[in-house]
């Protein structure tokens, strides 16, 4: 059997990508409440979607890095989305969000949970170190994750999301961006 390299690339970025998706899973978690979701986004009609949306954002929020990042993620091989459900996790003498307490945070309605978002940040950190131990070269992206959570692709209890583009070529495309 012969793979020719752009095959045999692209099909080690999957293949990367889903041990990436592996390493935020088993990432440390406060009180050990697991509130992370994981997708990943390859070539195909989601991805069309995920860089449709980035655009549109671009467009609406008058913000040009919305439509750069949107470039990266058409020429990348796939994205790893992780993103976080909210919710208190009731640590005494915490306010980080804001709020007296979990219970008054919860009660508003409003605030954002630092555990939820500290969380993500540690996932986020073991992921894109998985990819650096792959040599995949990789990006964090914001604008991915604002659209991931605007289309639902990681469901409707999924606030708070960033992607991590991956891709495999000569030279990092996500290096001398504009």
């Amino acid at each position: 059997m012969f793979l020719e390299s752009s095959e045999v690339e692209s099909e080690g970025v999957l293949a990367a990508a889903k041990l990436i998706a592996v390493a935020a899973r088993t990432a440390p978690k406060g009180k050990g409440i697991d509130n992370l979701v994981t997708g990943i986004v390859g070539d195909g009609s989601e991805k069309e979607q995920l860089i449709e949306e980035m655009e549109r954002l671009a467009e609406e929020l008058e913000a040009p890095f919305f439509s750069r990042d949107a470039q990266n993620l058409a020429d990348c091989e796939a994205v790893v989305l992780l993103g976080t459900k909210l919710g208190a996790l009731g640590v005494p003498g915490c306010g980080f969000c804001g709020f007296a307490d979990c219970k008054q945070q919860s009660e508003s309605e409003t605030g954002i949970c630092a555990f939820n978002a500290g969380d993500l940040g540690i996932a986020i950190g073991s992921a894109v170190s998985k990819a650096a131990d792959f040599r995949i070269d990789n990006r964090v992206l914001f604008t991915a994750g604002r659209a991931a959570v605007n289309l639902g692709l990681l469901g409707d209890e999924v606030e708070i999301a960033y992607g991590i583009a991956l891709n495999a070529d000569g030279k990092n495309i996500f290096f001398d961006r504009g």
